[in-house]
């Protein structure tokens, strides 16, 4: 049988952020929504029907909800690069994408945002 590739995924998690390069965004932080899909290595990662076996992701959302209460951010590139290098430390992952997305930038879309993917 041929490997399963697992790809879990955290949609749309909604937090508040202190971002942005604007005089009017400093210290006034914004509603970000943040996607996370993450491909593991099959051979790295179990079968058991168990936490243990897989990549948690509880641990995606805290790692995200900790480094944007942390520190204050300029630009999405700098946020989603560094949730990107939170989650790729973890030995099974071998690809990742992460998406940021400024949901109250303009009235007439449903937000501007930024794109990362890592490949091992």
């Amino acid at each position: 049988m041929a490997d399963i590739v697992t790809k879990l995924f955290l949609e749309g998690l909604e937090v508040l952020v202190d971002i942005g390069i604007h005089d009017f965004e400093i210290n006034k932080p914004q509603r970000v929504q943040v996607s996370v899909s993450v491909s593991l290595d099959p051979a790295l990662i179990g079968d058991a029907d168990e936490i243990g076996a897989t990549f948690d992701y509880d641990f995606i959302r805290s790692e995200i909800k900790e480094l944007v209460g942390s520190r204050r951010f300029n630009l999405q590139e700098t946020l989603c690069r560094l949730i990107l290098e939170k989650i790729t430390i973890e030995k099974s992952v071998v690809g990742a994408t992460v998406t940021t997305k400024k949901i109250d930038v303009y009235p007439d879309c449903a937000g501007v945002g930024v794109q990362m993917t890592y490949t091992a």
